[in-house]
């Protein structure tokens, strides 16, 4: 009996091809999402993806981007164990069965190109430089051999994923930071009395904080709050708590985001306070100021979210040439706290002449996300201040909004622009919101 999706005959006739049942799929799934720390799905019972892949082929539903990446892999591979990724391979076929159920060919080739950069290699460390994977092998084996320059490299590398944040999906770039996060751990676990341990605690709480954001944006919120409890865990020394505090900033966020209580956000955002007052940045303590805020304002508490602010606009204030974390946070960012505090605390006008500032400060490469959420919000603010033609205004704001969104595939931009468009339910029937509706639509389904 024929299938309702191309895509699904296809994905069955790959299987049978294989000889794979769909329990053996399965269990090799399973072990990939594993061996690629795709924690969500590795924890997942072989019944459950079983079900998973039944639904696939039945043509009720397709493979997300994390089942896409296992499926790249898992047909990347010939039955004899080479790499096959050319025309006439499984692997694109596989590729053919996507595209047929509506994946972008820019996906696609982004697919094609993190396979072949594992190659031959399916280790995670497959994604480090040569060198530095010979100079890591070294150093685990002979700790002697351990310098500086080595956590300076691994700390680049995970610079150079975060970097890549906006540009590159999500799933990719979750590939790229696990094999980094699988060597601190490895490093740590050997080096625990070494004169560099300061400096191995430092790069390792970047990389698992980095890899816990990931793992938030794709959607895997247990693995994401597992790997930020690691990183705060680490054993900062003293002076360096500011660190810790960073790493609290985007914990809260993901916490309040991925479950919804605000109550352990605040308490979050609280803790990243006192350690930021114990540590050597003042930026990271102005950042600090101005989430607790935010968290403060969202839980109605106007006088604590006014005095955070505060305290943020002082901490900015201050001589930050020297600061050890100077670019973590700029008078753009904090404009965007302000005006989101605004929001809540019933300034709407104000609110929106602050976002609007955000806006136009955060217009670099790396401010792709929050640029979003800010405009977001920003249009938000607008509606709020009730003035005439303040739905149309909001609307039209939300449409560079939807293009940011898109290119990024960010989580909490695309959360405060659902919060914005149901705010226009009274105008739903209006050419303006109907526009609106069609962009999202087009550019966003499948988000």
């Amino acid at each position: 009996m024929g299938t309702t999706r191309p895509s699904a005959d296809i994905l069955r006739r790959l299987r049978q091809a294989r000889g794979w049942s769909w329990a053996y799929q399965a269990r090799l799934l399973r072990d990939l999402a594993q061996t690629l720390q795709f924690a969500r799905i590795g924890s997942n019972s072989v019944a459950s993806i079983q079900r998973t892949i039944a639904r696939w082929e039945n043509g009720t539903s397709t493979p997300d981007d994390r089942y896409q990446v296992l499926l790249a892999h898992a047909f990347a591979r010939t039955p004899t164990g080479d790499v096959s990724l050319g025309p006439g391979s499984d692997f694109a076929v596989l590729l053919n069965a996507f595209e047929e159920a509506g994946t972008a060919r820019q996906t696609l080739d982004e697919l094609t190109a993190a396979v072949a950069a594992v190659g031959t290699d399916m280790g995670l460390a497959a994604f480090l430089s040569e060198p530095l994977r010979a100079d890591i092998a070294r150093a685990l084996a002979d700790g002697s051999t351990m310098e500086l320059d080595i956590l300076d490299r691994l700390g680049d590398a995970s610079a150079a994923v975060n970097r890549q944040i906006g540009t590159v999906p999500f799933v990719r770039l979750h590939l790229a930071q696990a094999a980094i996060v699988e060597v601190c751990r490895r490093l740590l676990g050997r080096h625990a009395h070494t004169p560099i341990r300061a400096r191995m605690v430092e790069v390792a709480g970047v990389t698992l904080s980095l890899a816990a954001r990931l793992a938030f944006e794709n959607h895997d919120d247990a693995a994401a709050l597992a790997l930020y409890d690691e990183a705060t865990s680490l054993p900062f020394e003293a002076g360096q708590e500011h660190r810790r505090a960073l790493i609290r900033t985007s914990q809260t966020m993901v916490v309040y985001y991925a479950t919804g209580d605000l109550e352990r956000a605040n308490a979050i955002a609280n803790a990243a306070v006192q350690e930021a007052r114990r540590g050597a940045s003042v930026v990271v303590r102005a950042r600090c100021h101005a989430l607790q805020a935010e968290m403060a304002a969202r839980s109605g508490k106007e006088r604590h979210a006014r005095t955070a602010l505060h305290l943020a606009w002082h901490d900015l204030d201050l001589d930050t040439t020297s600061d050890p974390a100077v670019d973590s946070f700029t008078p753009g960012h904090l404009q965007g706290f302000v005006g989101v505090c605004g929001i809540f605390i019933g300034e709407a006008e104000k609110a929106e002449q602050q976002l609007a500032s955000s806006a136009a400060a955060l217009t670099g490469f790396r401010d792709a996300v929050q640029r979003g959420i800010v405009l977001a919000d920003r249009a938000l603010a607008v509606l709020r201040t009730g003035a005439p033609g303040a739905a149309e205004a909001t609307a039209g704001l939300l449409h560079e909004c939807v293009d940011l969104t898109a290119a990024t595939r960010a989580r909490v931009p695309a959360q405060r622009l659902r919060q914005t468009r149901l705010a226009l339910r009274p105008w739903r029937t209006d050419t303006f919101v109907a526009d609106l509706d069609d962009h999202i639509h087009t550019a966003l389904v499948g988000l």
